[in-house]
């Protein structure tokens, strides 16, 4: 009995050990914005005709969630360049974070006739398949628009879809990253998005 107690506070102490090790390299190391930055690609503002921006995170009443702000946010800043044609908007739930989006737009100076919002999907994959008939109807050249941990999933998942697109990302966790108390929340959503890039593999979707 004894020695089952002491096995199970030793291991009691090396996980607590093991994860004040991981609050510290994570809190004191650029590790976060590293992989953010990996998981991003290449940051050149390319340009087009078609902004597609993909919902993220959303909330109750049809408010925006942070993720979803931060997308609409920088789609709005986008807009302003003068050359798009039209933002499309990909995401549902209930309400749909697109719409929420939409609002944040149109709030912002974009013309609601130039907003085509996909309300029904539930996931990225859904969102690329939802939006395949929906931009071969849209000529011009197709730029998507996503968080920078998300770009590499969502990329992939477009290609897969046959999807001719260029990556915008934006600066999501790279941002936040940039104040050590908030890298924990960083390293949260970057362990989100790498078992989710395992799922997606595993399933032959990227």
């Amino acid at each position: 009995m004894r020695k089952t107690a002491g096995r199970l506070w030793r291991w009691i102490r090396m996980g607590c050990a093991a994860l004040g090790a991981a609050v510290l390299i994570v809190t004191l190391t650029p590790v976060t914005s590293w992989a953010s930055a990996r998981l991003a690609g290449p940051w050149n503002d390319p340009q087009g005709a078609i902004l597609v921006v993909l919902s993220g995170s959303g909330s109750d009443q049809g408010m925006l969630g942070e993720s979803s702000y931060w997308r609409a946010f920088y789609a709005a800043l986008a807009w302003r360049e003068g050359h798009w044609k039209k933002i499309v908007l990909l995401g549902g739930g209930d309400p749909p974070a697109s719409s929420a989006m939409k609002t944040f737009l149109e709030a912002a100076g974009v013309p609601g006739s130039a907003i085509v919002t996909e309300t029904e999907s539930s996931s990225t994959r859904e969102s690329a398949i939802r939006a395949r008939p929906l931009l071969d109807s849209l000529p011009g050249i197709k730029v998507l628009m996503t968080s920078d941990y998300h770009m590499y999933r969502a990329a992939g998942v477009f290609r897969k879809a046959g999807i001719e697109f260029a990556p915008r990302p934006i600066p999501d966790a790279l941002k936040r990253a940039v104040s050590w108390n908030l890298r924990w929340s960083v390293f949260q959503d970057l362990v989100i998005e790498s078992i989710k890039i395992t799922y997606y593999r595993l399933h032959g979707w990227i």
